[in-house]
């Protein structure tokens, strides 16, 4: 990808009528599962930006950067060749790095437990911005995040801010792990979600906040299908 190109500001009149919508909220509150059944809906893409860092931090880590490093993490999202493609499902649009693939690599442990850490430097979210602006300039895309609506798209056509309390967000996350087969304590995953939090909202570059105009949904005591019902009766009557 050219950068020149890239760096072009995102401007509302350069796109086309199809809508942009920008969903942040915070760990493990749904938003993939929830961008993706919008996006879906509506004939739309769907791009979980999460797993542009978590694919960075994997590069990282096989380079055996320092991740305390940030002017080396910078040069390394630059010198990336990022590549965009859209899968199997015509919905979701996954990263591909230098050619190869990351989707099973990004969900390593290592990955998740340092991805924090690559996010909060503000050189790497510079250089995913423009990425992430390239590929919603267009719209007709749902794109979430923790400062889509705040920072990559502060003029998205709907902003969504996506919210659950921390004990709810580790029940769905325990219940998850378990149907997997796999081990979870409720405690520690409660645990790590308040501290996630406090990163993404105590960082300098970009930290997560609701939006000015957000549309505020609390899915505490919701299903999924009313989180989902609620983001379609707000673009109801807009142009698709």
């Amino acid at each position: 990808m050219n950068f020149d190109d890239l760096a072009r500001p995102c401007i509302r009149a350069e796109r086309k009528k199809r809508l942009l919508i920008a969903m942040d909220g915070p760990a493990g509150v749904g938003k993939s599962t929830v961008g993706r059944l919008v996006a879906k809906a509506l004939g739309y893409r769907f791009i979980n930006t999460g797993e542009m860092y978590r694919a960075l931090t994997w590069r990282a880590l096989e380079e055996r950067l320092d991740l305390g490093d940030a002017p080396a993490l910078s040069r390394l999202a630059r010198r990336i060749r990022w590549d965009f493609r859209t899968m199997a499902d015509g919905v979701t649009i996954r990263a591909f790095v230098d050619g190869r693939s990351v989707a099973r690599r990004i969900q390593d442990e290592r990955v998740g437990k340092n991805s924090s850490t690559v996010a909060s430097v503000p050189g790497v979210r510079r250089c995913l911005r423009r990425l992430q602006r390239r590929l919603g300039r267009d719209g007709g895309v749902v794109m979430e995040g923790r400062d889509i609506a705040t920072n990559v798209f502060p003029d998205a056509d709907l902003k969504i801010y996506l919210d659950a309390s921390a004990a709810e967000r580790a029940r769905r996350r325990t219940r998850q792990l378990r149907a997997q087969g796999k081990g979870a304590d409720f405690d520690s995953i409660r645990a790590a979600i308040l501290s996630r939090d406090r990163q993404d909202k105590g960082r300098k570059a970009n930290p997560l906040r609701r939006a000015k105009g957000a549309v505020v949904i609390d899915s505490t005591r919701l299903s999924l299908r009313e989180v989902v019902d609620r983001i379609l009766k707000r673009i109801a009557g807009r142009p698709l």
